[in-house]
């Protein structure tokens, strides 16, 4: 078992476990969807909330052949983890002017590149050195975000054949992603797909030949076989939440949730009837109760939208957060029960205990469950469990 953020003796204020077993699993069922295609593990803004470089080691221990992330920072951090075979690969695909280009190309990342600016400043972060970089061009089929137009395709992909026959880079992959995978039967879809087709071929017609060509994420690599291509890159889930509920609940897609978010209860209490709690007195007791105090608040991640409706188990029963979710902690009316302080207040895991989900949570504040997870705050430590590949 690992932590993050140890607490200096004590119970923790609260915890965020994370079973790696259950990440090892979901890899495994989402390569049986793919059984042709490599697995990209996402491991971008920490690995969803749950740690990048544990979910990292662990998805590879699964079958990964790759780790994807956002930012240069991340791509640097997974690659510096020397646990990490070395023949991981590590691509990364947002950069901005003035990137660190050189210190990735050297660290042997992988770079996504969506337009010319971005391959004139590796380019030039390379002249002089013998570093070649590995590139990989982003195609922007629909999605309207990052990419290179289907109108600047042929001048991006020339210009980037150029510079492979200068020496200075190998364009190793090609790639887009989808708007609304995640909603069966939406046009975009088809179309998307179409177009990521003939731009590939646009691109192998003028000279490039990639290792991989890759546009599904999670939703697609769920439903969508015709999208597998060379390479998946599926990141929710990967920890085991359902990229939609249209596409079905965890259970439903054979996947389990990684994370459970708990914490002891600070104080429990005898209060009258017309009692306000929290701010704003937006909730009032309905008469002579107990109150529990949970030691999480917006500051933790605790979205303060699911104020009044924010499901959470305590003694085995679930509670509502009663009133707003202040910035360190929140109430739940527990109905005369009397829990001591110290027992748990579960906010979401897997269900197996009947405790909410973070799908729970994302209907009670109107988001998804992407939010949920990613947003848990660094104040509150990852227990990594389950760390070996038995179990």
């Amino acid at each position: 078992m690992s932590e993050t953020a140890p607490p200096r003796g004590g119970t923790p204020r609260a915890r965020a476990e994370i079973d790696l077993a259950a990440l090892r699993a979901n890899v495994s069922t989402l390569r049986a969807k793919a059984p042709g295609a490599a697995f990209m593990a996402v491991v971008k803004a920490d690995g969803y909330g749950h740690g990048a470089i544990p979910c990292a080691r662990a998805a590879v221990a699964a079958g990964a052949t790759w780790i994807g992330t956002a930012t240069p920072e991340e791509a640097l951090a997974v690659r510096a983890d020397a646990a990490l075979p070395a023949d991981v690969r590590v691509l990364c695909w947002l950069w901005t002017p003035g990137g660190p280009w050189r210190e990735a190309v050297e660290a042997d990342i992988d770079v996504s590149v969506s337009d010319t600016w971005a391959l004139r400043e590796l380019t030039g972060a390379l002249r002089g050195t013998s570093l070649v970089a590995r590139v990989q061009l982003k195609a922007d089929t629909g999605l309207g975000r990052n990419g290179c137009q289907p109108a600047d395709w042929p001048g991006l992909v020339t210009e980037a054949l150029r510079a492979e026959r200068a020496g200075l880079l190998r364009v190793t992959g090609l790639w887009s992603h989808f708007a609304c995978a995640d909603e069966p039967g939406h046009p975009s879809i088809g179309a998307q797909l179409s177009l990521f087709r003939e731009m590939v071929t646009q691109a192998e017609d003028l000279g490039v030949r990639p290792e991989v060509r890759h546009i599904a994420n999670s939703p697609a690599t769920l439903t969508l076989p015709e999208t597998h291509f060379d390479l998946v890159r599926p990141g929710i889930a990967m920890y085991g939440l359902s990229p939609a509920p249209a596409l079905g609940s965890s259970a439903d897609l054979g996947l389990r949730p990684v994370m459970t978010l708990s914490a002891p209860l600070a104080l429990v209490k005898e209060v009258p009837g017309g009692h306000g709690v929290s701010y704003g007195h937006h909730y009032v007791t309905p008469g002579e109760t107990t109150l529990g105090l949970v030691p999480l608040g917006y500051a933790d991640g605790v979205p303060r939208h699911a104020s009044g409706t924010g499901p959470v188990l305590v003694g085995g029963k679930w509670r509502t957060v009663a009133g707003r979710i202040a910035m360190d902690q929140f109430v739940v009316d527990l109905g005369g029960d009397r829990p001591a302080p110290g027992d748990e207040a579960v906010l979401f895991g897997p269900g197996d205990r009947g405790e909410p989900t973070a799908e729970d949570w994302a209907q009670a504040a109107g988001t998804i469950g992407y939010e949920i997870v990613t947003r848990v705050g660094a104040r509150v430590p990852r227990v990594h469990v389950n760390e070996g590949r038995a179990g």
